[in-house]
């Protein structure tokens, strides 16, 4: 395993995403949306740097099923509870790389009658987006290389290292 992104790096870009995001949403309502399992390290960090309020809605998307390549369809295995219709949304993920699964997500949203829909990931991976949609924040790019660390896992472990390290799979 190799060190891509230091503990206090992500710190550091966290702390300037809450900020970039607070800017945005001023004055307006904010739901945000944490996919989980990957995001809980990226999510909690980063509200507590949001500075207007926030309701905080989970969800489970499952498309890797252990595996490191995405296995087709995306699967919805614990929704939204709330009511959101009329609310802006953002949605929060450890990283975005073929992007079939955020997209499908987003318009799932919106069938759900959100007033708008964004997206901050902490990770931007470039080389195999296969939908077309980018992240409105993130909070690095990168190319290619299978990440674990700081949420972002292989088949459940490696989660909970406090760097972002690229592995050989």
């Amino acid at each position: 395993m190799k060190v891509l992104f230091r503990a206090d790096e992500i710190a550091e870009r966290v702390k300037t995403l809450g900020s970039e995001i607070s800017s945005y949403y001023r004055g307006r309502d904010l739901t945000v949306v944490g996919i989980l399992k990957g995001s809980f390290m990226f999510l909690s960090d980063l509200v507590r740097r949001i500075d207007v309020p926030v309701q905080l809605e989970f969800v489970r998307l499952s498309s890797y099923r252990n595996a490191s390549e995405p296995q087709g369809t995306v699967k919805i295995s614990m929704d939204i509870e709330g009511d959101i219709r009329g609310r802006n949304v953002l949605i929060v993920d450890d990283i975005l790389d073929t992007g079939q699964s955020m997209l499908a997500f987003k318009r799932h949203l919106e069938e759900m009658g959100v007033h708008s829909v964004r997206v901050c990931t902490l990770l931007d991976k470039t080389y195999r987006r296969a939908a077309p949609i980018q992240p409105d924040f993130y909070g690095f790019r990168i190319e290619d290389g299978f990440v674990v660390g700081y949420g972002l896992d292989y088949a459940e472990q490696y989660r909970t290292l406090p760097d972002i390290y690229v592995i050989d799979t």
